[in-house]
């Protein structure tokens, strides 16, 4: 159930998904510069970082 969770906050918030899963770390800095290029971007990166 927690990783249906996450996967909905990688669409809807993608930054907060990551923080959730990694922590405050590289991955969370290069999913906000992605969710400020482009929100699909960030999208993708956390969903990849939440199935793999």
């Amino acid at each position: 159930m927690n990783k249906i969770l996450l996967i909905i906050l990688a669409i809807l918030l993608p930054p907060v998904a990551v923080f959730l899963k990694k922590g405050a770390g590289k991955d969370l800095v290069i999913n906000i510069l992605l969710c400020l290029l482009f929100v699909m971007p960030g999208m993708v990166h956390a969903l990849w970082l939440i199935l793999k």
